[in-house]
C-alpha cells in the first residue's frame, strides 16, 4: 500500500509506523518576519501558508481555527489581554457578539480541505478556544486569574455557554467535514508549570472537557491541547478528562519527550525541536534529532519545530532543516 499524508498520520497517532517515514509537517505557520528574511534570501514572495508547505515538501495540512466570537464588528478592548468585561452584567451584555449560531468558517474552504482529505493528500484539523483560554480572552490576563476565586458563578457561565457552542460547531463542522484531530487553545502554563492548581481544574475545566470530548471521539476526531510552557506535571489532568495528546513541547520549558514517553506510553505528541538550535549548524540539530529519534520510533509521536520558526533562522538554515527532518523521519522507521 502506498503511504499518505493521511494514513501516516494515522498510523503514528495509533502507536504504529509508517512504512517510509513519519509524517513530516510544521505544526505551526511562519512568523511574518521569518517570512520577510527567507524572501530576502530567495523564498518566491508572496506565499501563501500551503504554497510555502509545498516549496518545503512538506505534508499538506488545514487548519481551521474556530473562534467563538460573531463575525463582523465586535467590541473593542483596550489592547491584547485587557478585558471585554469585567462582571456578570458585562457578559450578559456582551452575548449578542458571542457563540455564533452557524458555522463562523467558510465552507466551501472546508469542502476543499476535505477533498484533499478524501483523496490522503491531506490532514484536515479544527483548533477550538479552551475552557482556560476563552475566559482569559474575555476578562482579560489578570483579572481572570483572580475570577477563580472572586467571581466563580461567572467562569461557569462562561464555560457552560463555551461548551454548549463548542458541541454545536463540532456537529456543524463534522456534517461537511470529519477532521483529523482537533487542539484545545489553552496555554496554561509558563516555564515553572501551570497557571492553576487541579483543583481549580478539577471545577473549573474538568466538567467542560468532559461534556465536549465524547463529541470529538465518537466521531474518530483525535482530541489534543495546545499548550505552551512545561506542560508535563498537567498531562494526567487531562488524561482524566479524556485528552490523548499535546503540541508543541517546548524544550526551552524544560519538556523532555523521552521523560514523558517513559511515564505516559499513548500519550500524542506533536513538536519538540528545540527551534533555539536551528541557526547553531548541522551538528547541533543532528544532536536534537539523535534526542527525539527514540521517541519517533515509540509511534504516537511526530516530530515538528517546538513553535514556530523563529526569524534568526536563514532560509538555507531551514532547508537544513528539512533535509535533517526527511532524513530522521524516514530512519525512524526503519529496523536498523
Amino acid at each position: 500500500m502506498t503511504e499518505t499524508a493521511h494514513s501516516r498520520f494515522h498510523k503514528v497517532m495509533s502507536g504504529a509506523l509508517p512504512g517510509d517515514r513519519l509524517p513530516i509537517i510544521e505544526w505551526a505557520g511562519w512568523w511574518d518576519q521569518t517570512i520577510r528574511r527567507w524572501e530576502s534570501e530567495g523564498l518566491p514572495a508572496g506565499l501563501d501558508t500551503q504554497e510555502i508547505r509545498n516549496y518545503f515538501s512538506q505534508d499538506r495540512h488545514f487548519q481551521f481555527w474556530i473562534g467563538s466570537m460573531c463575525p463582523g464588528p465586535t467590541p473593542k478592548r483596550a489592547g491584547h489581554g485587557a478585558p471585554y468585561i469585567e462582571n456578570e452584567q458585562d457578559y450578559t451584555e456582551i452575548l449578542p457578539f458571542l457563540y455564533p449560531a452557524t458555522l463562523p468558517t467558510d465552507p466551501q474552504a472546508i469542502r476543499q480541505a476535505a477533498l484533499a482529505q478524501t483523496d490522503g493528500s491531506a490532514l484536515v484539523w479544527i483548533t477550538l478556544e479552551g475552557f482556560f483560554w476563552w475566559p482569559r480572552v474575555l476578562l482579560g490576563i489578570e483579572p481572570h486569574l483572580y475570577a477563580f476565586y472572586d467571581q466563580p458563578e461567572l467562569m461557569h457561565r462562561i464555560n457552560q455557554h463555551l461548551a454548549d457552542y463548542l458541541l454545536r460547531l463540532i456537529e456543524q463542522f463534522s456534517a461537511l467535514c470529519v477532521p483529523d484531530f482537533a487542539t484545545f487553545a489553552e496555554d496554561m502554563s509558563y516555564n515553572h508549570g501551570p497557571m492553576i492548581s487541579k483543583e481549580l481544574f478539577d471545577e473549573f475545566m474538568a466538567p467542560y472537557y468532559r461534556q465536549v470530548i465524547p463529541a470529538l471521539t465518537s466521531r474518530g476526531i483525535i482530541p489534543l491541547i495546545d499548550s505552551d510552557g512545561d506542560i508535563e506535571p498537567l498531562i494526567p489532568w487531562f488524561e482524566a478528562v479524556g485528552l490523548e495528546g499535546i503540541l508543541p513541547l517546548e524544550r526551552m520549558a524544560g519538556v523532555d519527550v523521552n521523560r514523558i514517553r517513559a511515564h505516559h506510553p499513548r500519550w500524542k505528541m506533536i513538536g519538540a525541536f528545540d527551534k533555539t538550535v536551528m541557526h547553531l549548524g548541522e551538528a547541533r540539530m543532528r544532536a536534537e534529532f539523535e534526542r527525539l529519534l527514540p521517541v519517533m520510533r515509540s509511534g504516537n509521536f511526530i516530530p515538528s519545530v517546538d513553535h514556530q520558526t523563529p526569524p534568526g533562522v536563514s532560509l538555507e538554515q531551514y532547508r537544513l532543516y528539512m533535509q535533517l527532518l526527511k532524513e530522521y523521519t524516514e530512519h525512524a522507521c526503519r529496523e536498523d
